[in-house]
């Protein structure tokens, strides 16, 4: 059974890269037209085991492999011809004709029929042999179909038991009757001559055996005192040595027992299992430590310290029972039985794998992850819920499989019990494989185990789950058949207006586009740390004209993908008007702001940088994308604004083109104040601020008399109009300090009150 499943394993990996290395050759009609003779005499007398209709499948794969390849014969040669024939136009209603243009037709007609005739051959060919492929198919499931679905007798009946148990005793006594024994002559000479190998095999045997998983766990502490960066990695390195070891010791053990010439043919046969048996208690070994470890460690499977245990142990124990069955299936193989002795036999071992199967369905039901959302509230995850239905899944094929069994399906129940254990094992090897993905990857970003939560880890278990799939289809009853065609019409690809996108030509477009993107960045990259900073352009231009490139170039690239990939788009112009309508009225927003992104990227009303104000809104400008405008205020908060309104609407640019400004400052002085002197005093102090400049120089203005004092304007120039309020907050102390030191008083607020009945406020006297 294990064999078969193996075989088929390499058959499924193989039969792609096998369809890709096909060669074009001749085709030979005459032997295809013989081989489909056959097939569908085969097919309409349903004569034949499923080997023979296997192989006859097989043999019409690759012709029909050939004849995909025909049809495809002079395909660009037929089409310029077609073309030439479409430019000559109809031929005259009259059918009279210029000589030349009907010579010319008449040509082009001939080369298109001679080149057409075997594209015709071919295509009728392929369509003859895709029948007979699923014909052939539809046979054969029927026929396995009809196998899982027959009754048989019953094991629990125990009218049958004497008779399984009559013919294991006889393949048993068979088997030792095969044996040679130690008066054998001829056998004790060749057991002398290969002793010393013998021996040696046996010593080495016992050494990896009894000390191999030592020296491994030895290491494993030895590598773990020089820190714990990579030790995870390590750690999952080391476990498969100390699962290769023993075997290593098991297979020098079973070449040992060859050798000494003393089992016969069948005992060789039964000692050469012996390390596929052995790789299967090591590896379910290996699997169960690692999805349900010790207490310290941590569990790939959210559950229990004691459910881990007990979890173990169930996998060990099943692991044993699936080996006595493949020893079992390996000795009725050696003799002839009746159609009782096996399902009587294999019962016992389809009861213990359902109930052991049963215990670890529970465990996986008890998965019990929960995190905390954002509103406080605590949810299972994800991984969890699929655990348990994994787990339920398991329960109820532990319980079918065997009562199926019981009542005489053995083949039924067999393809539930079986397949059930087989997926529990490719899943767990998945999940461990994602955590050592994922531990390589901290190792090697330095997130160390905290990288299992990243984004990369996740998708890459998601990739190996979906490359198990097909090991998942083999186990469930698929052939090796099933997925070829699967890989044939997924080779098709889909169609896309006129034309047909294959996966290769998937496979161009993302390598061409992601090429192309690359490029744009490098270039970008150049041009803004290399080219532009030593061109006189302002920095909001260099801004603009690597933006505009980034976007021209992922344009370009995008175009080169869709016609390197050889991608008609010509047929969707329709639905790209259609498009175009709903776009006009749904995404109108959307598409009015990345049109002011591309107006503002090149009129550079606003540059990053720039001082502006919008929407009663001041800030810097800190990226302009191709959607909005990102502006830093000046209490450091970001404002987020459509492009549309910094086009539409009114803008205040305070440092467009340079950076000098007016500060305009108000100063009130009480009455009685020599205005003369203030004047002087405020251009004084306005002349000595450095960031102010000297032509033009500041102005003083008396501008008015106020309600409470004398009001001056201090009108001065920057150099730097952001250091406005450092320049106001220097003009203010220098003021104070100023007026206190020549006694210049400043203004309150006064108030005159008049009272219009004051006698009312004289009390009687």
């Amino acid at each position: 059974m294990l064999h078969r499943w193996l075989l088929s394993l390499a058959l499924c990996l193989f039969v792609p890269f096998a369809a890709i290395a096909q060669t074009s050759e001749p085709i030979d009609y005459d032997l295809w037209k013989s081989v489909a003779t056959r097939a569908e005499a085969a097919v309409d007398g349903e004569a034949g085991t499923n080997e023979v209709f296997e192989t006859l499948r097989t043999r019409i794969v690759n012709f029909r492999t050939k004849f995909a390849e025909a049809r495809l014969l002079n395909a660009e040669r037929i089409t310029t011809l077609q073309a030439q024939l479409a430019a000559l136009g109809p031929v005259p209603e009259s059918g009279i004709e210029p000589a030349t243009i009907a010579s010319q037709r008449s040509e082009i007609t001939q080369q298109l029929a001679k080149l057409q005739a075997p594209v015709q051959v071919a295509e009728a060919a392929y369509s003859r042999a895709d029948g007979l492929i699923g014909e052939i198919d539809t046979i054969i499931r029927a026929r396995q179909a009809d196998r899982l679905l027959s009754l048989g007798p019953s094991p629990v009946n125990p009218g049958n038991w004497g008779v399984a148990l009559t013919d294991l005793s006889n393949v048993v006594n068979g088997l030792t009757a095969e044996r040679r024994l130690f008066s054998d002559a001829t056998a004790l000479k060749t057991l002398r001559e290969t002793a010393p190998v013998i021996l040696l095999l046996l010593g080495l045997a016992a050494v990896l055996l009894t000390r191999g998983r030592r020296w491994v766990v030895a290491l494993d502490r030895y590598l773990r005192t020089f820190g714990r960066n990579g030790s995870e990695v390590w750690g999952f390195v080391l476990s498969l040595f100390a699962v290769i070891v023993p075997f290593l010791g098991v297979v020098a053990l079973a070449f040992a027992l060859v050798a000494t010439g003393m089992l016969g043919l069948r005992g060789e046969e039964l000692v050469s299992s012996l390390p596929v048996w052995a790789a299967l208690l090591f590896g379910a070994r290996w699997l169960a430590d690692w999805l349900f470890p010790r207490e310290d460690e941590d569990p790939l499977i959210p559950i229990s310290v004691e459910r881990r245990r007990a979890a173990r142990a169930d996998i060990y124990m099943l692991s044993f029972v699936v080996v006595l069955r493949s020893i079992l299936d390996t000795l009725l193989s050696f003799g002839t039985i009746s159609d009782v002795t096996e399902p009587v036999l294999n019962f016992p071992l389809t009861v213990l794998a359902g109930v052991f199967l049963f215990r670890i369905g529970q465990v996986l039901r008890s998965a019990s992850q929960v995190v905390v959302d954002d509103d406080g509230e605590r949810k299972v995850t994800t991984f969890s819920r699929i655990m348990r239905l994994i787990g339920l899944a398991a329960v109820i094929l532990a319980v079918v499989g065997p009562l199926m069994a019981a009542i005489g399906y053995g083949q039924a129940g067999d393809a539930l019990v079986e397949p059930a254990i087989l997926s529990l094992s490719v899943l767990g090897i998945v999940i461990v494989l994602q955590r050592f993905l994922a531990d390589v990857y901290g190792w090697i970003t330095g997130q160390g185990v905290a990288a299992r939560e990243a984004l990369v880890p996740v998708l890459v278990g998601f990739i190996i789950l979906l490359s198990a799939t097909p090991v998942l289809a083999l186990i469930w009853g698929a052939r090796i058949a099933d997925l070829t065609e699967l890989w044939s019409a997924f080779s098709k690809g889909f169609a896309v207006g006129d034309s047909r996108v294959s996966p290769s030509d998937f496979i161009t477009f993302v390598v061409i586009f992601v090429g192309g993107y690359m490029i744009t960045r490098l270039l970008q990259g150049a041009l803004r740390n290399n080219v532009l900073p030593k061109t006189q352009i302002d920095k909001g231009g260099q801004n603009a004209i690597v933006s505009g490139i980034g976007y021209v170039g992922i344009f370009v690239a995008a175009l080169m993908a869709i016609t390197g990939a050889g991608i008609d788009l010509s047929s969707l112009a329709i639905v790209a008007g259609a498009l175009s309508v709903g776009i006009g009225f749904g995404l109108q927003n959307i598409v009015s702001n990345f049109v002011s992104g591309i107006i503002l990227l090149i009129e550079r009303p606003i540059s990053e940088g720039d001082w502006i104000e919008v929407g009663g809104k001041h800030g810097y400008v800190r990226a302009i994308s191709v959607r909005s405008t990102r502006i830093e205020t000046f209490d450091r908060t970001d404002v987020i604004v459509p492009n549309a309104d910094l086009v539409s609407g009114t803008v205040t640019n305070y440092t467009r083109g340079n950076t000098i400004g007016r500060l305009i400052m108000n100063v009130g002085v009480a009455y009685g104040t020599d205005t003369k002197k203030v004047e002087g005093i405020l251009r004084e102090i306005a002349e000595a601020q450095p960031m102010v400049l000297a032509n033009p120089a500041p102005f003083i203005l008396f501008s008015g008399f106020g309600s409470d004092s004398l009001d001056f304007e201090i009108r001065m120039i920057l150099r730097d109009v952001n250091w406005s309020l450092t320049v106001k907050n220097d003009v203010n102390h220098q003021i104070l300090a100023r007026f206190v030191e020549e006694g210049i008083e400043m203004p309150f607020a006064q108030r005159d009150i008049w009272i219009k009945n004051p006698e009312a406020l004289v009390g009687d006297t």
